[in-house]
């Protein structure tokens, strides 16, 4: 619990500082250069401080880096409070490109707070988007069959960001775009643990799962005769299936599990079910394939 004269402790953000007077050059004017920065004037004894400063803070960590929140208590800190003709506290003060741009005295409501927060935040440069910018251009190279492109790509935004998952995916894809089946495992296999769960490295590994099967898959025009002339041989229309994946046909893979497991949902452990999942985490989420398949899949499930 704090006491009285205790202010509650920042919020931990590289973008709230605690200011004072000998750092407030660099840390106000050199700063608000090149993003807005927001100085919280407060002081242990001041109990409207106590509401503002974690509402501030939370406002500014919103912001997400658009914003820099510098807190300064006065007590300790009174010259450039004084050169400010701070009055009364707390008093906030908004700097962009070195000069005072906006400010308010006293507590306000969390909504007014946000609103000024993001205010200010407007003022200054459009986030920079560069990787996300490379990310959707290493995937137009990919869609367009330059994948050996996509790969370098790809590569320089790890080299960037290492815990890019979405750039990960992006590499594993692309080589596999280029039949590099191993070293598409081995880029899935070095990205970091923390964001092995992400969307994108769970797609990776049904993307390599699906490759290696591929790799071993007969001929598509035989298989289909062997389903045909004997609908209940599981095993052909398995492979029937892999053929088709490999192909590029994953509409008609996806057909011929659906009728495996109408046929047999158990068959093999419960093979087809297990494969189509491997396929629809394979697919983007929105994918037309996957969310028609899996609604089918339902519809049998639960019958």
């Amino acid at each position: 619990m704090l006491g009285l004269g205790e202010q509650a402790a920042p919020a931990a953000s590289e973008h709230i500082v605690d200011g004072t007077d000998d750092t407030f050059v660099q840390d106000v004017i050199e700063a608000s250069q090149n993003v807005p920065v927001i100085v919280d004037f407060w002081a242990p004894w001041c109990g409207p401080c106590k509401t503002l400063g974690p509402a501030i803070e939370a406002a500014v960590t919103k912001a997400e880096g658009r914003v820099k929140l510098v807190k300064i208590d006065v007590d300790a800190n009174p010259a450039y409070a004084g050169q400010l003709r701070v009055q009364s506290i707390p008093t906030v003060y908004a700097f962009y490109e070195g000069k005072p741009v906006d400010g308010f005295q006293g507590a306000l409501p969390p909504s007014e707070i946000d609103a000024f927060v993001e205010k200010i935040a407007a003022m200054g440069p459009e986030p920079d988007n560069g990787l996300e910018d490379a990310v959707e251009a290493a995937e137009e190279m990919l869609a367009n069959g330059d994948a050996a492109d996509a790969v370098e790509t790809f590569a320089a935004i790890l080299s960037e960001d290492g815990n890019h998952a979405v750039a990960y995916g992006g590499l594993v894809r692309a080589h596999l775009a280029l039949g590099e089946v191993d070293q598409a495992e081995a880029v899935l296999n070095g990205a970091p643990a923390e964001i092995s769960t992400h969307a994108a490295l769970e797609a990776a590994h049904a993307q390599i799962a699906l490759a290696r099967k591929a790799e071993g898959a007969g001929p598509v025009d035989e298989l289909t005769a062997k389903v045909a002339a004997n609908p209940d041989d599981h095993q052909a229309r398995l492979e029937l299936a892999n053929a088709l994946m490999a192909n590029d046909d994953t509409q008609g893979a996806v057909d011929q599990l659906l009728e495996l497991f109408r046929r047999d949902r158990e068959w093999n452990e419960g093979a087809a079910r297990a494969e189509l999942f491997t396929i629809f985490d394979a697919l983007p989420p929105q994918d037309p394939i996957a969310l028609a398949g899996r609604r089918k899949l339902s519809s049998m499930i639960f019958v």
